[in-house]
């Protein structure tokens, strides 16, 4: 309801009719509540009420910005903790099919679908090569936010050239990062990780110039601009 724009920033959640409305009692509902509260979609009042948060484009930033540190501190750790080379097969396999998707000459909704398939495999196996249950629980948090996550902006209808060379960059620094990691190289692989978050920035620049697609993602209403 949230991410569908049902609830709007700076509504109040009003528990009683909310759970009558999604035929669940009070208790569970409060519960979830407070874990949205605790992922930032929803701001606790004194009055021990809720109300719908809304996010700036600074917020998105700072998400954003928040992702690429965690992950590079993965990189980092995960190239100090590598136990074996054939631990980064799952990394290598998810970006040598990324590369062979970003250079298709058309990106279709099987292509779009595979892509986010792929990239969830790298970027969560960067986290378990980490192993770093902290770092796991902080990226989740962060990723939570509307547009913050790695994925947030690949599944659209039109692709700009832009937004084609982006993926084509994105592309490349997954296999610089597995190439880093492979030969230890722990502050090189934590660098190309924090720049490789910023594609998430670059994309949401790319966004805010097409505002018509940027009301069709999920989490959009949440946002200002």
């Amino acid at each position: 309801m949230l991410v569908q724009g049902r609830l709007r920033p700076g509504e109040r959640i009003r528990e009683v009719p909310l759970a009558a409305q999604l035929k669940v009692s009070r208790i569970p509902l409060h519960l979830a509540l407070e874990r949205l509260a605790h992922e930032g979609f929803l701001q606790i009042r004194p009055t021990r009420g809720f109300v719908v948060q809304g996010f700036s484009t600074e917020d998105i930033y700072d998400a954003i910005e928040l992702r690429g540190v965690l992950e590079g501190a993965a990189a980092r750790l995960a190239t100090e903790r590598l136990l074996d080379p054939a631990e980064l097969q799952p990394m290598r396999e998810a970006s040598r099919e990324i590369l062979t998707l970003v250079r298709s000459r058309k990106f279709t909704i099987e292509v779009f679908s595979r892509y986010i398939d792929q990239n969830a495999i790298f970027h969560t196996s960067l986290l378990e090569l980490s192993r770093s249950r902290m770092l796991r629980r902080a990226v989740e948090q962060a990723c939570s936010l509307p547009f913050a996550s790695p994925s947030a902006f690949v599944n659209r209808q039109h692709i700009s050239p832009e937004l084609h060379e982006i993926f084509l960059i994105s592309a490349d620094q997954h296999c610089a990062i597995v190439d880093a990691i492979a030969n230890r190289e722990g502050m090189r692989a934590e660098v190309l990780t924090r720049e490789h978050a910023r594609v998430a920035r670059r994309n949401l620049e790319n966004a805010l110039r097409n505002r018509e697609q940027l009301r069709d993602l999920a989490g959009a209403r949440l946002f200002s601009v």
